[in-house]
C-alpha cells in the first residue's frame, strides 16, 4: 500500500489531470472560439459581416448601410468550408484537442492508480504521469498555435464569409478584426493544469529522493568498527 504522502500527492495530480480533461470537454462543446467582423464594400452597398463560431458550429450576421441584408445564418464549419488549407488546419486543431483529451484521461488514470497502489512497472509510475501530462499540454499548445495561424494567415473567417455570402467575394472585403472567445482562452487553463500536474509529481519525486539520500548517510558515514560489529 502507498504511504499517506504518496496517496495525497497523486490524488492532487489526479484532480488537476481530471480538471484538464473537463476543461477540454468544455472547449470542444462551447462554440465561442472567435468572433470576426469583416468590412465589405462594393458598388452597390457597404457594411460588415460578423462571423462567430467554434470548432463545429457558428452563426453569421450581415449589416449593410443601404440595401437589404440577409437573415442570420447558422452553419456547420467543416460543412461550409471547401477542401482547402483552412479546412485541413481546422481538422488538425480538432485532432490535436482529441489527442489532448485522450492523454489527459491517461494522466488522470495513472495518477489515481498510483494513489492506491505501488506499480512495479516504471512507466506506470510517476514517469507515466509526467509523459501523458506533458503530451497533453503539447497537443493543446499546438492546437492553439494552429488555430491562430489559421485565422491570421489562412483567413479562415474571411473564407467562411465568402462561402456564406457569395454576393460579397473576397475582392469586396476591406479588412477584418478578430476577437478570441472564451473557449480559446480556456486552452491556457488546460496547459496550466497540465503543468501543475507535472510540478506536483516533480516535487514528490524530489522529496522522495532526498529522503532516500538521508537514510543512506548514517550507513555511509558510520565508523567501520561499528559497521563490522
Amino acid at each position: 500500500m502507498p504511504t499517506a504522502q504518496k496517496t495525497l500527492t497523486f490524488l492532487s495530480s489526479f484532480f488537476t489531470s481530471f480538471g484538464s480533461l473537463v476543461v477540454i470537454c468544455a472547449v470542444l462543446a462551447i462554440q465561442e472560439w472567435i468572433s470576426s467582423t469583416i468590412a465589405i464594400n462594393n458598388s452597390f452597398s457597404n457594411g460588415s459581416i460578423e462571423v462567430s463560431y467554434g470548432l463545429f458550429r457558428g452563426q453569421s450576421t450581415q449589416e449593410l448601410s443601404h440595401g437589404l441584408a440577409d437573415f442570420n445564418k447558422y452553419f456547420e464549419v467543416l460543412g461550409t468550408l471547401n477542401n482547402s488549407s483552412p479546412k485541413t488546419l481546422h481538422l488538425l486543431v480538432i485532432l490535436f484537442l482529441a489527442l489532448s483529451l485522450s492523454t489527459s484521461l491517461l494522466s488522470a488514470g495513472f495518477s489515481f492508480y498510483n494513489s492506491v497502489s505501488n506499480p512495479y512497472q516504471t512507466f506506470l509510475g510517476p514517469i507515466g504521469v509526467y509523459t501523458w501530462s506533458g503530451i497533453s499540454a503539447t497537443f493543446t499548445l499546438l492546437a492553439m498555435i494552429l488555430f491562430v495561424g489559421n485565422i491570421q494567415s489562412n483567413h479562415l473567417s474571411e473564407e467562411l464569409a465568402q462561402m456564406l455570402y457569395p454576393l460579397f467575394p473576397s475582392a469586396t472585403h476591406r479588412g477584418a478584426t478578430h476577437r478570441y472567445g472564451l473557449s480559446f482562452w480556456l486552452l491556457l487553463l488546460i496547459i496550466l493544469l497540465d503543468i501543475i500536474t507535472v510540478v506536483i509529481i516533480f516535487f514528490y519525486q524530489k522529496a522522495r529522493y532526498q529522503q532516500k539520500q538521508q537514510q543512506r548517510k548514517p550507513v555511509e558515514y558510520a565508523p567501520r568498527d561499528g559497521i563490522l560489529f
